[in-house]
């Protein structure tokens, strides 16, 4: 056995340890799904923050800096605008009430049992896709490291990520994460200094960068009104996902939400520049490879050490596992809990919630591989697969969530009208609209529209629905 493989062993051996761990701390639907509302400030924004380094990280935002240049750098602002926007803005009200899940804070505010089927159903779509991009990654790696087939990779990368956050829920996830984001920020930190000092320091670096690729440090390799519109999309999207809204209730309290975020921000933010450093790197050492998502893997692989390969091929593995274990539990909540439990069979027993718990995230688990091993989904690069995720969700569910705590005057009616409409023109605009502009400005676009005008043409909601997130000084917002 390889060193490589042998570090990968021990890596999931750990994770399957804490999944047990998290089953027997797993009492009810609370911890299952939100860990029981009682997570700390470091577990929290540890969580966040490996949540938000997905493969997008790792693996896309090294493939398209490798393939476009350096212009995608500038999107690394949209972290800390996204994470204030949660900390500051969203969070207080937001977190009046503490809900399992997203679909049913839409439930909440907007009244109505089918609003929360709709909220749930977008969510199952649009986790799928993004599911797709992380476990693409997978089979990437595994062919690195193991040197079996992409699709074996992409099968066996799924049992690992279903099997432990399905024995442990999000108590599991939330350890899990902790562990994955040390090994991400272990390997980043290690990573870079040597990969520089073999291209003779920065100064070497970005010679050589120039010298092998001279389209790098210039703006033509994305349009500017895309890569615009990309920030947009990824700011939009950081604050409205739900894997991050449901960590706001998973914290204890606004002053442990406010010191997560912190931590989130800073090392999310941190990663992403270090890894922009290892992007320009791979241009120099590897100028031509098939597909710019093999970029990182071939760093870790071919320029490190085979120990720290091996641990920086591991921080690329943990930045994917962090990221699908919470989709996992957010996408299996809405089909077992906001719809089986909500609208199919709201009297099933305690162990039949259990049951279906844990058979909703299998079935959204293998969903994703068996549309990428039909040929549906593949071939794109991670990142704009990571990118149009975002748009969805911010399309869906950024105007639903902020007018249900900013606007009194926001109705059912308008919250469905608002979603429906804003993902299905995200999708559209994604199939027949200018590739120069992502799609997230139609859907956001017409999200708003829609819900601002059927509200206002609708009844106005029911002072039952405001009294959670409204007190006396905000009823005429």
């Amino acid at each position: 056995m390889t060193l490589t493989a042998t570090v990968f062993l021990i890596y999931f051996a750990m994770v399957f340890a804490i999944g047990f761990y998290g089953l027997k701390k797993t009492k009810d639907d609370s911890d299952y799904w939100i860990a029981g509302g009682k997570l700390g400030w470091l577990l929290g924004g540890a969580t966040m923050a490996a949540t938000h380094a997905s493969a997008g990280t790792f693996v896309g935002t090294v493939g398209v800096m490798y393939t476009t240049g350096w212009s995608f750098a500038w999107l690394v602002l949209t972290i800390p605008l996204a994470y204030w926007v949660l900390a500051a803005v969203l969070a207080p009200r937001f977190t009046r009430t503490k809900e399992l899940t997203l679909p049913a804070f839409i439930e909440t505010r907007y009244y109505s049992k089918k609003v929360r089927g709709l909220a749930a159903a977008i969510i199952l779509t649009v986790t799928v896709v993004y599911i797709q991009a992380q476990i693409v990654a997978g089979g990437l790696i595994a062919n690195v490291v193991l040197g079996i087939p992409t699709e074996w990779g992409m099968i066996g990368f799924t049992v690992v990520l279903v099997a432990y956050t399905v024995i442990g829920g999000m108590i599991a996830v939330v350890y899990t994460d902790l562990v994955q984001l040390v090994v991400m920020v272990t390997g980043a930190i290690i990573a870079v200094p040597l990969t520089i000092r073999q291209l003779d320091g920065f100064e070497g670096l970005f010679t050589y960068v120039q010298a092998a690729k001279p389209m790098t440090f210039e703006w033509g390799g994305l349009p500017p009104t895309l890569l615009f519109t990309i920030g947009i999309a990824l700011t939009l999207g950081s604050i409205s996902t739900p894997e991050k809204l449901i960590r706001l209730y998973a914290m204890r309290d606004m002053p442990t939400i406010r010191r997560g975020v912190l931590l989130a921000l800073i090392a999310a933010t941190g990663m992403n520049l270090l890894i922009f450093l290892l992007s320009l790197a791979s241009v120099v050492l590897f100028p031509v490879l098939p597909t710019g998502d093999l970029a990182m893997p071939m760093v870790a692989r071919a320029v490190l050490p085979p120990l720290l390969g091996a641990v920086l091929l591991a921080a690329i593995t943990a930045a994917m596992m962090s990221t699908v274990d919470s989709l996992l539990i957010v996408a299996g909540s809405a089909l077992s809990f906001d719809i089986y439990q909500n609208l199919i069979n709201p009297n099933s027993s305690p162990e039949k919630h259990a049951f279906m718990n844990r058979l909703g995230v299998i079935l959204v688990g293998c969903a994703p591989v068996i549309l990428l091993l039909s040929g549906i989904g593949e071939g794109e690069l991670v990142q704009f697969i990571v990118i149009l995720f975002s748009a969805l969700m911010a399309s869906s569910f950024f105007i639903p969530v902020m007018a249900g705590i900013f606007w009194t005057r926001a109705t059912r009616e308008g919250a469905a009208a608002s979603m429906l409409g804003g993902v299905s023109a995200t999708f559209l605009w994604k199939a027949f609209g200018n590739p120069n502009v992502d799609p997230v400005v139609a859907g956001f676009l017409c999200s708003s529209i829609l819900m601002f005008f059927v509200s206002i043409g609708t009844k106005p909601p029911p002072a039952k629905a405001l009294e959670p997130y409204f007190n006396a000084n905000d009823k005429n917002a």
